[in-house]
């Protein structure tokens, strides 16, 4: 038998059983720091929830659109009174687009993975038939030498947009069909008709003389290839083609051969050829770390060309200062973690393939953008996605995002999730209001 048990001396402190011991070093070290972590990994936690996708590519989308309105008033306010126009043409655009765009993006998210194959050949007919009328004398916009817009009464839209979002939900759909039918095995299966196809909308982009908006397109096609496990081989062999199309296409065009020349050698003046370059990269560097304040920049009074479209980021940097430009990377950068997490964690090949692409696209846009302003990449002239001023570049974005939020919806328990928290906050409004439909 054991010796006894012998009952605690008198002020003695009893230590229970589920106590937990010094030993294992909870509680070891400054006071709180338990709890600082449980603080932490509670919130690390949030990220494993069903909806957090969903409510990231939200709330981002949410955060860009606010501050591309912001900016776009900014700069474009400007370049209307430089003009001798109103200041307020581009931001009531701008405004537009936003207002437009909401219902389409809510529409899509709350459409099917069903829906959006079925529009796949339609969507893509309808980009190919608006770039079609974009070279047409008489029906194309012509703009800096090249015609990418047509007019549709007060809205001018440029269809090679469309041809981005068209081209995502085609390829997804047409591989997801191949992978059903067991085709991919063999090369001719995968690359035919994807890889033509991606072809012939290049041409007709590369036709109004927008080699970003054709890289845009190839990295989208890069990335419906990686995601349905194409061959090392066979994609090392996609990227060096791909380079060399490249290549070839700036070379043959003196201006963009000129801007490859400028990027590896910068030289000349600040009202040189390499003006915009230049300019941008002052525009940032005096924004020193918190910016000259919103309004406040001088290089948008005519000092960088494109500022409300392909060179905001210049003014946000020099407003904004390296804080602000720092919280719009990380912004893009959730948008990936978002994106790549939904095709992840979703099942079904066709959404897995469609939220790759469009979350390369999106956020490969903006670090081609990024990186041409502070000199990292070559000018190529894409938008920056959700803030650069520009119709056609916002509701096509807005609803490749829909999409996503739609995908998001269908990962593993976020159907669980959504019918747990009851009613959305428009049917809440419209409850309070007594027009909520009765069931």
């Amino acid at each position: 038998m054991g010796e006894p048990q012998r009952p605690p001396r008198a002020g003695a402190r009893v230590v229970s059983a589920a106590e937990p011991s010094r030993a294992d070093g909870a509680g070891r070290g400054r006071p709180g720091a338990g709890n600082a972590w449980a603080r932490f990994t509670a919130t690390a936690g949030l990220l494993d929830r069903p909806l957090t996708s969903y409510y990231l590519v939200l709330g981002i989308t949410t955060l860009l659109l606010a501050l591309g309105l912001v900016m776009v008033l900014s700069t474009s306010s400007i370049t209307g009174l430089i003009a001798g126009g109103s200041p307020w043409s581009g931001f009531q655009k701008q405004v537009l687009g936003v207002a437009l765009g909401l219902p389409c993006m809510w529409f899509a998210a709350r459409s099917s993975p069903t829906f959006f194959r079925a529009i796949a050949y339609p969507l893509i007919g309808l980009s190919i038939l608006g770039m079609v009328l974009t070279l047409i004398p008489g029906v194309g916009v012509t703009s800096g030498g090249a015609s990418r817009w047509i007019q549709l009464g007060p809205l001018q839209l440029q269809p090679s947009e469309l041809a981005k979002l068209a081209f995502v939900i085609w390829g997804a759909d047409l591989l997801a069909r191949k992978e059903k039918l067991g085709q991919l095995d063999d090369w001719r299966q995968l690359l035919i008709p994807l890889l033509p196809g991606a072809g012939f909308l290049c041409l007709l982009v590369m036709l109004g003389d927008d080699l970003g908006t054709t890289f845009i397109m190839l990295v989208i096609l890069l990335a419906l290839l990686w995601v349905i496990g194409t061959p090392g081989r066979l994609y090392l062999g996609m990227l060096a083609m791909i380079g060399l199309v490249l290549l070839i296409l700036i070379v043959v065009a003196p201006y963009r051969w000129g801007r490859l020349i400028g990027f590896l050698n910068p030289a000349g003046g600040p009202t040189g050829p390499h003006m915009q370059s230049i300019q941008g990269k002052y525009a940032v560097g005096s924004g020193s770390w918190f910016g000259v304040g919103l309004g406040a920049s001088r290089e948008k009074w005519g000092w960088v060309p494109h500022d409300y479209s392909d060179f905001i980021f210049a003014i946000l940097g020099e407003e904004l200062g390296l804080v602000g430009t720092l919280c719009v990377s990380f912004l893009y950068g959730g948008l990936a973690y978002a994106g790549l997490r939904i095709a992840r964690r979703v099942e079904d090949t066709f959404m897995r393939l469609a939220a790759a692409g469009a979350t390369a696209w999106i956020v490969l846009q903006a670090i081609v953008n990024i990186g041409a302003v502070l000199g990292l990449l070559p000018i190529t002239g894409v938008p920056l996605p959700l803030v650069s001023e520009g119709l056609s570049s916002l509701l096509v974005t807005m609803v490749a995002l829909g999409m996503l939020m739609s995908f998001a919806k269908r990962e593993p328990g976020a159907s669980q999730a959504l019918a747990a928290a009851g009613p959305s906050v428009p049917l809440r409004v419209l409850s309070w209001l007594g027009l909520a439909r009765r069931g």
